[in-house]
């Protein structure tokens, strides 16, 4: 029995960007893939026929390497690891990057060349240069550095929520050295601040050269695109409404609503998580026909950043996708952290950010008792809480409602956190986040005195934390300044338009749409994301024919790419002639 959806689940798990022309540019299965490139091979007039096989880190080498071994038994191998430095070499460069902290590093601003040794590069490459006849593959994170030179080149990309599962299942190793059996955190955080990084700088320059794309992601299920293929289904993405696939996680403090809502796992004990648009993070699925293919959704930003971004956008924060949409699930659930984020001179110096993790919370669902925290209490002493938050570290006990403003909530209500106040959702809430892009970056305060799912504290950040909590964030502040700055921005026949949002320390702005009836929005320069929350289901179409009608359902988040500039939403099937509402973020630039 349902307790907080009525209905039956309607939210799409698995969204597709629907690629139409494009089935015979992909090939499923190792068979396939082997005969394709085969048949490339063939006609290339040369004795010596190189393949570079470039890939993202994480991606499972022995499965690949297996399969093509098998398929080409005559060929050449020439591994990139081979013309590595040694692990201690890599370990001592990235150190300042990777930092002793057991979460946070510097966001590094090395390049491939760093992992490389120049003796062992220069025999690598005198040893393929040697090669009289054959096929040759060159393999591995950068093996296009290794061998620059290629008539194939496959991208072998990979997700990184599946990334992420590998570490926790001691499946792969971070690039350069062999530490699969690493906890799992401080793989992510090495992957975060250094791999993924050069990985992705390495990436951009070789996405106009690629001739194939490699989706690995399913273990066992492999396909192969050509560049054509994902070509045209980021081109389309770039200018069509589109959902990243959204992916959810537990938590030490979730809850059961997105398990009814979302139609997730009932034998799971809670889900605390959705990342429902981060494109640095989600996947972004293009239909070939009946496949699927997986490509991260980062690739849309790096491919095409101003017509996804907007010019204003795409100036302002280069080819990084500004806003962030996600769940925290604390129905029936616990308490999220005490916790604050870092002021945007503060992450620049400590992690080599350029802004910082601004928040706000958007209750799309609540309880009757549901509470949030926020801010100080009024005259409090800073070095008194920071004493008895020093101490709950070793009695675990903190009265944080002494020290803290605690709030009772409603289902839309919209809260603004700007970096440096003091939050955390209580318990018995549903909240949508609404955000700056930035997400590793919380200083954790206060824990609850509970362990983390891994059966380990979960680290406490009070060092970072008292350097950047502002300190006149009282209650009255609190409610002058950020709870429920809900102001009508204009109305028409059956729709009315409100800002909520956010704080003007911050560089997003939101507006909620109440429509029986379809309402008209512009991009005005920047890339929009939206949320149904409230409503069964909505259309959104082009005034123009532009692109192919898009229905979205209850609580999923969407993407309006800034080259679509004008789109229509209205109720739809069964909320046709019913009240629906969306929130829309965007980023702020017009005077």
């Amino acid at each position: 029995m349902n307790r907080y959806f009525n209905e039956k689940s309607n939210y799409d798990k698995y969204p597709v960007v629907n690629v139409p022309g494009m089935e015979e540019e992909c090939r499923v299965g190792w068979r396939a893939i082997s005969d394709r490139l085969e048949k490339d091979l063939s006609q290339i007039g040369k004795k010596v026929k190189v393949v570079v096989l470039e890939c993202y880190q994480g991606v499972s080498d022995e499965e690949v390497v297996t399969a093509l071994q098998s398929a080409f038994p005559a060929s050449r191998w020439f591994f990139s690891a081979d013309a590595m430095k040694s692990p201690e070499q890599i370990d001592a460069i990235l150190k300042q990057d990777i930092t002793e902290d057991e979460i946070f590093g510097y966001m590094t601003r090395q390049n491939m060349d760093c992992y490389f040794d120049g003796d062992k590069l220069s025999g690598i490459r005198s040893e393929i240069a040697a090669v009289t006849e054959g096929i040759v593959f060159v393999y591995g994170v950068g093996a296009a550095y290794v061998q620059p030179s290629y008539d194939l080149l496959v991208y072998a990309d990979m997700a990184r929520w599946e990334i992420q599962m590998r570490f926790r299942r001691n499946e792969v190793s971070n690039v350069g050295i062999s530490n699969r059996e690493e906890r799992a955190s401080l793989q992510y955080k090495r992957a975060f601040f250094v791999d993924w990084r050069i990985c992705d700088r390495f990436k951009k320059k070789l996405m106009k050269k690629w001739d194939y794309v490699l989706d690995t992601n399913t273990a066992g299920n492999p396909k192969m695109a050509t560049a054509k293929a994902i070509e045209a289904g980021l081109e389309k993405a770039s200018r069509t409404p589109f959902r990243v696939v959204p992916f959810f996680d537990p938590g030490p403090w979730g809850g059961q609503w997105m398990k009814e809502v979302c139609d997730l796992d009932r034998e799971v004990p809670n889900f605390a998580w959705c990342f429902d648009c981060v494109p640095e993070e989600n996947s972004l699925y293009l239909g070939f026909g009946d496949v699927r293919f997986e490509l991260p959704s980062i690739d849309l930003v790096f491919a095409y950043p101003a017509r996804l971004l907007g010019n204003p956008v795409y100036g302002r924060f280069g080819d990084e996708f500004p806003i962030r949409f996600d769940f925290l699930d604390t129905m029936e659930g616990g308490n999220l952290s005490l916790q604050v984020h870092p002021l945007t001179q503060y992450i620049q110096e400590k992690f080599g950010m350029h802004y910082t993790q601004d928040e706000s919370y958007y209750m799309l669902d609540a309880a009757e008792d549901a509470t949030v925290y926020l801010g100080v209490k009024e005259g409090i002493e800073p070095e008194e809480m920071i004493d008895a938050l020093n101490e709950a570290q070793e009695s675990g006990c903190f009265d944080a409602e002494k020290y803290v403003g605690r709030y009772p909530v409603k289902k839309h209500d919209h809260l603004l956190i700007p970096a440096g106040t003091i939050h955390c959702s209580g318990t018995n809430g549903m909240v949508l986040e609404i955000s700056a892009t930035p997400y590793i970056f919380t200083f954790k305060l206060w824990d609850w005195g509970r362990l983390g799912l891994d059966g380990r504290p979960r680290p406490i950040n009070i060092k970072h934390g008292q350097e950047v909590i502002q300190w006149n964030r009282t209650e009255s502040w609190v409610r002058k300044e950020i709870f429920n700055r809900i102001e009508p921005v204009a109305e028409g026949e059956g729709w009315r338009e409100e800002r909520t949002g956010l704080h003007e320390n911050e560089f997003i702005e939101t507006r909620r749409h109440w429509f029986t009836a379809p309402v008209l929005h512009r991009t005005d320069g920047s890339v929009n994301v939206l949320n149904l929350v409230e409503g069964r289901e909505a259309i959104v179409e082009s005034p123009t024919g532009g692109f192919e009608p898009f229905v979205v359902h209850y609580a999923e988040t969407f993407i309006v790419p800034e080259s679509v500039k004008e789109y229509t939403i209205r109720p739809y099937g069964e909320s046709a002639g019913k009240q629906c509402a969306t929130i829309k973020a965007f980023v702020k630039h017009n005077p």
